[in-house]
């Protein structure tokens, strides 16, 4: 993959935007994360967040396998659909399950952050090139 996209490049404010900024750069830190094309990765992020409004986790939870692997499909993130979608969907129902929903909950629950990187990776699909994108640039607004 080549140079990483930005959370800025995603029209993401991670200063102003508060939660919502923090989760939309999950949910993109995650789908770049893998061997994809970053172009593909940033199709698919705009697929779920701007075309289909899925920026929360509740609304990503909302969402039926069948449908976010469909969004997937239309984002160009074909290879990994089924798989992506399952480890999407678990994303964001163990974040409202164990976080009340909030990225700065998880953050609170964590003594520092590496303990945050931790709980990070501790999310199935979530491995340390994704948690090195989603801290390179959320880290500073979370510690």
């Amino acid at each position: 993959m080549g140079k990483n996209i930005t959370a800025q490049e995603l029209g993401i404010d991670l200063v102003q935007g508060g939660e919502g900024a923090l989760f939309k750069w999950l949910l993109a830190s995650f789908l770049m994360g893998k061997r994809i094309r970053a172009q593909a990765a940033v199709q698919t992020y705009q697929v779920i967040v701007d075309r289909h409004g899925r920026d929360t986790p509740g609304k990503l939870a909302a969402c039926s396998s069948r449908e976010l692997v469909r969004m997937l499909g239309e984002g160009g993130y074909a290879r990994y659909d089924e798989s992506t979608a399952v480890r999407l969907l678990a994303l964001a129902n163990k974040l409202m399950d164990e976080y009340g929903g909030t990225v700065r909950a998880m953050s609170a629950a964590s003594a520092d952050r590496r303990e945050f990187e931790k709980r990070l990776r501790d999310f199935n699909g979530i491995g340390p090139k994704t948690a090195e994108i989603f801290m390179a640039e959320a880290g500073e607004v979370l510690f």
